[in-house]
């Protein structure tokens, strides 16, 4: 009986011990392709459409990221971005989050044109908010890797113009 016990308890842990290197491989998560850099803890939605559906449904606001893999200026605010972790830390709780390396068809996110990098705020109500801009006149949506600090206050407005307005 002894022995029979002993055959059964080493295969008991040999089987938690394989499930446990499983679930510990899980955890380590494959980089995610739709983050592109931009954080790959926050979950990213594939599309404008899919973006607004998760705005609406969860009633959050849509940040929307317009970059190109080949601009200087995308990739210094794509470091800065991912490196500040209260931006990664905002982004993956309280928005719903896409990078576009395209242009939309819809016109209510080039209000001043298209260029790169361009950061818009959509609100669950699905209105583009124009009014939430950067610091630059000439572009009034892009920011610059020193600019993370005013990109949050425009996050935390984002979030606070919801609560105020709907």
């Amino acid at each position: 009986i002894m022995l029979h016990s002993t055959l059964a308890l080493s295969l008991l842990l040999i089987a938690v011990s394989s499930n446990l290197a499983m679930a510990i491989k899980k955890e380590k998560r494959e980089p995610q392709t739709l983050s592109r850099g931009w954080g790959d803890e926050i979950t990213w939605v594939q599309t404008y459409e899919e973006g607004l559906y998760q705005a609406k449904k969860s009633n959050k606001p849509l940040m929307v990221i317009h970059h190109l893999e080949d601009c200087q200026y995308c990739q210094a605010l794509k470091k800065a971005f991912a490196e500040n972790e209260e931006i990664q830390e905002m982004a993956q709780n309280n928005f719903v989050m896409l990078n576009l390396m395209h242009e939309t068809t819809d016109k209510n996110l080039s209000p001043d044109g298209q260029y790169v990098p361009r950061i818009m705020f959509i609100d669950p109500s699905l209105t583009v908010r124009a009014d939430i801009t950067g610091r630059y006149s000439n572009r009034l949506y892009t920011y610059e890797p020193q600019d993370m600090p005013f990109l949050i206050e425009n996050m935390k407005k984002a979030l606070r113009l919801i609560q105020t307005e709907l």
